[in-house]
């Protein structure tokens, strides 16, 4: 492995966790799959289609987003919404993330150039 492998692995591992938080914070408004993809990309987080829908599934499982059909239109659409636990959930998450964040800080202070 090279120098230049590396660091996109990082990065995506960096990435991984920040989906979820990206989810439940954009359904919170209620949203089907493909708008959160949109919505996730004009944000700046690039989502798979093939990760976020299994991600999708997953939360629903956990019981953090909730989900309904739209039978409305021409097509039917699983329309999904962060609940009360996903609500509890991305506080916490977003706090420790604020925490880690602070963390990294104190520990880069000082040495950039």
């Amino acid at each position: 492995m090279t120098k230049d492998d590396v660091l996109p692995g990082h990065l995506q591992e960096l990435r991984r966790g920040t989906a979820v938080m990206a989810s439940l914070a954009a359904l919170r408004e209620p949203g089907y799959g493909y708008a959160l993809l949109q919505t996730l990309s004009q944000a700046g987080i690039a989502v798979d289609a093939n990760t976020l829908y299994p991600l999708l599934r997953r939360l629903e499982e956990q019981g953090l987003l909730t989900a309904e059909w739209d039978t409305t239109a021409s097509r039917p659409r699983k329309i999904y919404r962060t609940g009360p636990e996903g609500e509890r959930v991305l506080a916490a998450m977003l706090a420790d993330l604020d925490a880690l964040r602070t963390s990294v800080n104190r520990l880069t202070e000082g040495t950039a150039s």
